[in-house]
């Protein structure tokens, strides 16, 4: 394939990929295939002689989309949330142009400082503590990981490193095998399957904080679990918050445990893979507060902030803390930039050495929606929806709603007034307001449409 048949290629391509999207919620949401069902459509061996596009189109969906889970039709309600759009998509196809492998400041230094200013202006966004932002001499900043599993046994083990230093500076007989076998990590009963996987690559000893009524973790049955493995000589050092669980999006008490770790010099590890998109919103901010006490934040824009995966933002306060840990320099890898401190180097701030140029999904979605159409995206639900749903409901005069605002937002009120209400007077109710609502977003579709 030459230039040439990469232009006609690319927007046949790009043409298939628009119509996919545009057709998704026809195709059957969940594969009906079982287990080994695609061997038997494809030759056992790669062929000898070039296959046509066409034929490797056709085949796409012949034997390939019969097979796949919809993760973006409107039907798929499993797992989790997976971002995509349109300008992250296209920085992709850039990024799989330039093909760099962005280990090093010197392997190409627009990957290096894009990310590195990208993380700035994602974390202004989420209005983190300056502590966390690179800026131009701060001694922290964020990174792209490739997922929130990665983030958290980075953390864990760059605490492992921190902690055992500590304590072998302070008694330099201890060997490395006497603190690892005492030190442990807590996190909530909830906490996401990825955290326990961390600990036992880490080589360290997990425990799991009951949660409350509510799912979270809280600072009595922390600080109750702490207590209990000093006295039996055990080292904490390691605590992960979760701010969206998965099972139920609970939300660990972060202004409870966050001064817990302060007090007792234990690293704190904040996961908000799930929810973090949704503190770019004002309004969902507080939700974040406490960040203040941690030692690394870490969420998912490739969860919902119309990022494609894979981009897992990590920040921490004291980058020193990462590359003390993961730092090796052979000589091949060095250049006469890295010890100015200027730049950094991302492969001390990861497990893998190579990297993609992730960061140009970012910047395009960044500048494409602008942080008001980004915010608007998350709330999706607008002031002038929720308007136009209490005149409709209002104008049928079934029932009679009055609304109110919460930090800024248009809110509908539903308060249960007479004393003859019952359970079927409830449900006739929700039941008409879904109807009406229903109509008014089939409407707001049907306009858009004519727009475009």
């Amino acid at each position: 394939m030459n230039a040439s048949d990469f232009r006609r290629r690319g927007k046949e391509m790009v043409d298939y990929v628009a119509d996919y999207l545009e057709g998704i919620e026809g195709r059957q949401v969940y594969p009906d295939v079982q287990p080994g069902y695609l061997r038997p459509l494809i030759p056992a061996t790669a062929p000898q002689e070039p296959d046509t596009f066409e034929d490797i189109l056709q085949d796409v969906e012949k034997i390939i989309m019969p097979g796949v889970t919809h993760w973006h039709s409107p039907y798929f309600f499993a797992y989790f949330p997976t971002a995509s759009s349109y300008p992250a998509m296209l920085a992709d196809m850039l990024c799989g142009a330039i093909g760099c492998i962005g280990f090093s400041w010197a392997a190409s230094p627009a990957c290096t400082e894009l990310e590195t200013v990208m993380m700035d202006w994602l974390g202004k966004m989420l209005q983190l503590p300056e502590a966390f932002l690179a800026g131009e001499a701060g001694e922290g900043g964020g990174v792209i990981q490739g997922s929130a599993s990665e983030a958290t046994l980075v953390a864990l083990l760059a605490a492992r490193t921190k902690v055992t230093r500590r304590l072998q500076a302070a008694s330099p007989g201890l060997t490395q095998a006497a603190v690892l076998e005492k030190l442990v990590a807590y996190a909530s009963d909830q906490a996401h399957s990825s955290v326990e996987r961390a600990g036992l690559i880490g080589g360290v000893k997990l425990k799991a904080i009951p949660s409350d009524g509510k799912f979270a973790m809280r600072a009595s049955a922390l600080q109750e679990a702490l207590e209990r493995d000093k006295a039996a000589g055990l080292i904490p050092f390691f605590v992960v918050a979760t701010l969206g669980t998965t099972s139920c999006c609970s939300f660990d008490n972060l202004l409870e445990v966050g001064p817990i770790c302060h007090e007792e010099d234990i690293w704190l590890h904040v996961d908000a893979a799930y929810a973090g998109s949704a503190f770019i919103c004002p309004e969902f901010r507080h939700l974040l507060n406490g960040v203040e006490f941690a030692d690394s934040f870490n969420f998912n824009p490739h969860k919902w902030l119309l990022v494609n995966f894979d981009c897992s933002a990590m920040w921490v306060k004291r980058r020193t803390d990462l590359t003390g840990a993961f730092k090796l320099d052979p000589v091949y890898l060095k250049h006469s930039h890295q010890d100015s401190g200027l730049i950094t180097d991302y492969r001390h701030w990861q497990l893998p050495l190579g990297r993609r140029f992730r960061s140009l999904k970012m910047w395009f979605v960044f500048r494409m929606y602008g942080v008001k159409g980004l915010q608007a995206y998350i709330r999706k639900g607008s002031d002038g929806l929720n308007e136009a749903l209490l005149e409709r409901i209002n104008s049928a005069r079934k029932i009679h709603l009055v609304p109110c605002r919460l930090r800024g937002q248009f809110v509908l009120r539903f308060a249960i007034c007479s004393r003859k209400v019952e359970s079927g007077h409830v449900r006739l109710a929700w039941e008409h307001i879904r109807g009406l609502a229903a109509e008014l977003l089939a409407a707001e579709e049907g306009k858009a449409e004519i727009k475009s």
